[in-house]
């Protein structure tokens, strides 16, 4: 019987151990996707305690503590201390065994704090203490603890009005990590509140110095503000949709379309998914133009819950997997770009488990022979970044694509404590290989090759082809 967490944690032989240990443990972190908020590692922030870094904003937390119980006060509320939501997250702990949380929150505590013992309401004011009293040191502060887990690159994520005002501080100051700017033009795409819209199109005009009162002066704000982006450091471009957008329309329809809704009035679905097909294409134009790399997560059924969206608002536990046909959509956009050989590098990331294999497929569709793995399927995501997904992710693409191009892990987080997120997928990577070798299913006379895949999945493809 093994020992929970011990330096062999997930890795079953003595193959998986050597991949892991001398190839993958070491390599430093390219986080290319996560919501870290620049503002905090421009100020290097402090963090009071325990409470605070690990359950303000995580989401993943929030819906265990709902599951077992626990009232929203204590997750949510403003009238409680952050001890208070501590121990009741300490309480809910033994009862996410089996669930990817369990393995985190132990993760996080052996490898940020040096904490072996597992949490629970015996340890509880132990480790909060141990743990909080850490974080009051520099060495523990946004910046350190960056700085701890080997972070060399983090690419956040801002809106198109954004001032990347912090972005700009920590280039003048020439901070070692690099922290660049990703381009996330979601709220351009929202047309379906006029009002929200309206209110936007005016923040982005005053960001942008553009009037804007119809669909060119549109992309002439959205262009002037990707072209900041690019001088600012920025390198990739993001879309949270539910499904890909590629319906036929005319550049007449879309001004029409604009106007309407720029004047207040509401529109229609079929004039939703055009408006939003333009706009996604137009974007992806823009993208290609400067080598960017555009990423698209996709899969999701927001804010299913009225009474959580109604009290809390959205990115508040009440979101899910969703079922929406994507392939002919996917195709068909891809095409749209592929075919005038204005495709950047893309990433696609799915929510539903049941489209690995679609969207594995899908990508050997448009590699071009330009750049090694130029479509890339992307790393599980949200539901499934845990074990079985990142392991259904990793046979979906090594069974249907290049498992050796692939541009490796992310935290898609908002916290400075989720970079063990990196060594749990390394390890299950490892292990996955290691596991064939043991099986005879790869040969074991080409280890050396096999560690500097590992090396380059965990590392050197992400810095390659993003060209950090």
């Amino acid at each position: 019987m093994k020992d929970f967490l011990d330096d062999n944690f997930v890795l079953e032989n003595s193959v998986a151990e050597l991949l892991y240990h001398q190839h993958a443990k070491h390599q430093p972190i390219i986080d290319y996707h996560c919501h870290l908020d620049p503002k905090m590692i421009a100020e290097d922030y402090q963090f009071d305690n325990l409470g605070e870094i690990w359950l303000g904003g995580d989401h993943y937390k929030w819906r265990a503590l709902r599951a077992n119980g626990v009232d929203e006060r204590y997750i949510t509320g403003k009238d409680t201390t952050d001890w208070a939501k501590f121990e009741k997250w300490s309480e809910t702990v033994p009862y996410t065994m089996r669930n990817p949380l369990y393995h985190w929150t132990h993760l996080e505590l052996k490898t940020a704090f040096g904490v072996t013992k597992l949490l629970k309401p015996e340890t509880a004011r132990e480790i909060y203490d141990e743990c909080t009293e850490k974080l009051r040191t520099k060495e523990f502060s946004a910046r350190g603890l960056m700085k701890h887990y080997k972070v060399e690159v983090v690419c956040t994520t801002d809106d198109p009005a954004d001032s990347l005002e912090h972005h700009l501080a920590l280039k003048k100051e020439g901070f070692e990590i690099k922290v660049l700017p990703t381009w996330r033009p979601d709220r351009a795409m929202a047309v379906e509140n006029p009002t929200q819209f309206r209110a936007y199109m005016e923040k982005l005009s005053q960001a942008s110095g553009v009037s804007i009162s119809n669909f060119t002066d549109l992309l002439t704000a959205l262009r002037k503000r990707h072209d900041f982006f690019a001088e600012v450091g920025c390198k990739l471009s993001d879309h949270g949709i539910a499904h890909f957008f590629a319906e036929d329309y005319t550049d007449v329809e879309i001004d029409r379309i604009f106007n309407k809704v720029y004047g207040g009035n509401e529109l229609t679905i079929e004039e939703c998914l055009k408006f939003k097909s333009g706009l996604l294409y137009e974007g992806a134009i823009m993208d290609w133009e400067k080598g960017w790399t555009q990423q698209f997560h996709f899969g999701v059924v927001r804010n299913n819950s009225s009474r959580l969206f109604n009290k809390l608002g959205a990115d508040v536990g009440g979101d899910s997997i969703a079922d929406f046909s994507q392939a002919l959509n996917m195709a068909k956009f891809l095409d749209r770009l592929d075919s005038k050989d204005k495709l950047a590098k893309t990433i696609l990331y799915n929510l539903n488990p049941r489209d690995n294999d679609l969207v594995a497929t899908m990508v050997g569709n448009f590699q071009d022979g330009t750049v090694a793995g130029k479509i890339q399927f992307g790393s599980g995501w949200w539901f499934l970044d845990q074990k079985d997904g990142m392991e259904a992710q990793i046979n979906s693409l090594s069974n249907q694509g290049l498992l050796s191009r692939f541009v490796g892990m992310l935290t898609d987080s908002r916290s400075f404590l989720s970079y063990p997120r990196h060594e749990y997928f390394r390890r299950i990577l490892c292990n996955l290989i290691g596991r064939d070798v043991e099986k005879g299913f790869l040969p074991a006379s080409e280890i050396e090759f096999l560690g500097k895949m590992v090396e380059n999945i965990s590392y050197y493809n992400a810095k390659n082809f993003f060209k950090f």
